[in-house]
């Protein structure tokens, strides 16, 4: 089973940066697509980025040109840089990791939070 912790999460004005980080606890050159979601409060759960190990990756539009998603299978990470952002963007961000065979490991989250 993939243990995932993000971190990189926190306050920041509208039209600020931030970075997250997505740590794995195995490698993950066997994992097909590494994922980061949102769920803001009363909402669903959405895809926000997506990134396969061929590197193909696809973006939320509401946040392509804004939002990058990368990953070092070295190292066993998956980062998402996050620029100009909005207050809608306010939100518990989670790592996903999901295994050819379609099983999917979370991560806990962590908290993104923009002020207008």
């Amino acid at each position: 089973q993939v243990q995932l912790v993000e971190s990189g999460g926190g306050l920041v004005q509208a039209g600020g940066s931030l970075r997250l980080s997505c740590a794995a606890s195995e490698t993950i050159f066997s994992i097909t697509a590494m994922n980061w979601y949102r769920q803001a409060p009363g909402k669903q759960r959405e895809l926000v980025a997506g990134i396969t190990n061929g590197g193909s990756v696809n973006y939320a539009d509401s946040v392509k040109g804004r939002f990058t998603i990368s990953r070092n299978n070295l190292k066993s990470m998956v980062y998402l840089q996050m620029n100009s952002l909005k207050s809608e963007d306010t939100a518990r961000y989670y790592c996903a990791a999901r295994r050819p065979s379609g099983a999917t490991y979370w991560g806990q989250g962590t908290q993104v939070t923009v002020s207008s």
